[in-house]
């Protein structure tokens, strides 16, 4: 919160330059995941769709070179940072596989 603002028209806008970076963090995404185990609504999935097509078409680095981080996300072709975080394996992948995966995978 303390990097984002609110305005009547735009909601979790980053302000500052090192605030528009997306790092490939895992936390919304294990949001989405705990949400609809929760409550079971289709839309949790649809967003954590959403958000995997995303990092495809702007995180991938190329054949064979993996995912990176980026360095703005609200320019319509953003910089990457040429930079893969472990966690991105370790965490947002696994709970985009969990949020699709049945019910019963993990309690």
């Amino acid at each position: 919160p303390e990097i984002f603002r609110f305005t009547d028209t735009a909601e979790a806008v980053g302000v500052n330059d090192g605030d528009k970076n997306y790092i490939l963090r895992p936390e919304v995404i294990e949001s989405y995941f705990i949400l609809y185990r929760l409550t079971k609504d289709p839309k949790y999935r649809d967003w954590g769709w959403d958000a995997a097509q995303a990092i495809e078409k702007y995180s991938k680095a190329g054949p064979g070179r993996g995912y990176s981080g980026l360095r703005n996300v609200y320019s319509s072709a953003p910089v990457q940072d040429d930079v893969q975080q472990t966690f991105f394996l370790a965490e947002t992948l696994k709970y985009l596989y969990l949020l699709f995966s049945a019910d019963d995978l993990i309690d």
